[in-house]
């Protein structure tokens, strides 16, 4: 019973985008909008084979925090480079750092929190030697990157998906 009812959260996020995109509680609206989501959330789930499974809620709950107060520290850094001195500007770069992480989702949230962080870009993912190339805007220490991003990244989701 439960595996059928997996596009029902998808749903009832659709149906709520709807309604606030519309700006309306009609009746017609509500009906319109059911319609739509209960549609396209059965068409959604057809074309998803693998299901992601989150295996340790707790750890994706402190993930959550580090990622967040990460974010709010990028935020100033990146403050003090565009407003500091041109030379502070001068230090970006690219670099490459292997993964163990294969989980098609533990990737795609990676490259989520990487690329939401200020001063970070998910640039690319080789899929033969499995390394992530990452844009730095201020790229001092890359080993001190490197781990970051295995320690404080990695290593979590490792445990939340895999």
């Amino acid at each position: 019973m439960a595996r059928k009812l997996v596009w029902l959260p998808l749903a009832a996020a659709l149906l709520l985008l709807w309604l606030i995109l519309n700006d309306s509680l009609s009746p017609g609206q509500i009906v319109l909008g059911a319609l739509l989501a209960t549609t396209l959330s059965l068409l959604v789930a057809a074309m998803r084979p693998l299901r992601a499974r989150l295996r340790r809620p707790v750890v994706a709950l402190s993930l959550l925090g580090h990622v967040l107060v990460d974010i709010a520290r990028s935020n100033l850094a990146v403050t003090g480079i565009i407003l500091g001195p041109p030379e502070r500007r001068a230090h970006s770069g690219f670099m490459r750092i292997p993964l163990d992480l294969h989980d098609p989702h533990g990737l795609a949230v990676l490259s989520i929190i990487v690329t939401a962080t200020p001063g970070t870009v998910w640039s690319g993912l080789d899929p033969d030697s499995h390394t992530l190339t990452l844009h730095v805007l201020e790229l001092h220490d890359e080993a001190h990157w490197i781990e970051t991003i295995k320690q404080r990244y990695e290593r979590p989701l490792m445990e939340i998906f895999e």
